[in-house]
């Protein structure tokens, strides 16, 4: 696996992880060590709702800066939804297939967001719950991930982990995903990677763009159930 993998602790198989970066009034400012690009939207009720929800978050911890609007296709930008389904509100839905994920609320409707996942993440399924749900999490690898990739020793369990901040894996929010009461080892979380949201990257998670985990953080009850499909 590779940096942001985690392994499930189930029939050999692994887990599925996910991301985040500028928008400030009408035009999106590239937040990255390549060139800085502007796009100019043209329709300013547009600007305003992605400059709200995906602008910069300064008062984080560790301030989070706004997003790419061209990274991010609109289908897989934070919406409420129609959403016919028999779970009951406060279950979270992963669909693999779409890249969706909703979160069940009353009245046939749904917060959705789009989310990136890892290849391996495609071979499990099925009903978990939120075992804990962490702000700024620290990221330790698996034993299994350490012994093909040496160099993460250092955030090993013993050395601490690797600690919070707008680098780490596991981005600003992280919802553990526990099976049996024991934990999967499985995480929905924030990455600064936001231009993974839609598609299968090498590894990892189910990821979201840190605004948007940071969104679904503040939404999820306690212990609410999960469903991977």
């Amino acid at each position: 696996m590779s940096f942001d993998d985690q392994t499930i602790r189930r029939p050999s198989r692994r887990a599925f992880v996910l991301g985040s970066v500028g928008v400030m009034g009408l035009a999106v400012s590239a937040c990255s060590t390549a060139a800085t690009r502007t796009v100019v939207i043209s329709d300013p009720a547009e600007a305003r709702q992605f400059a709200l929800m995906y602008g910069p978050m300064p008062d984080e911890q560790f301030p989070i800066p706004g997003i790419e609007i061209d990274k991010v296709p609109p289908r897989f930008r934070r919406q409420r939804v129609d959403f016919d389904t028999a779970e009951k509100p406060g279950t979270i839905i992963v669909n693999t297939n779409t890249f969706y994920l909703h979160l069940v609320e009353p009245g046939g409707k749904a917060m959705r967001y789009g989310v990136g996942l890892g290849r391996a993440g495609f071979d499990w399924s099925g009903r978990a719950r939120v075992g804990w749900k962490r702000p700024w999490p620290t990221w330790t690898p698996p034993s299994e991930m350490i012994a093909r990739q040496p160099e993460l020793e250092i955030y090993s369990a013993k050395n601490g982990g690797m600690q919070p901040g707008l680098n780490n894996p596991l981005g600003a929010r992280a919802l553990y995903i526990f099976q049996n009461n024991k934990d999967t080892l499985y995480r929905i979380h924030g990455t600064p990677e936001y231009w993974t949201i839609g598609k299968a990257v090498s590894s990892g998670c189910v990821r979201m763009i840190n605004q948007d985990v940071i969104d679904l953080y503040t939404r999820v009850p306690p212990k609410a159930p999960i469903l991977v499909i």
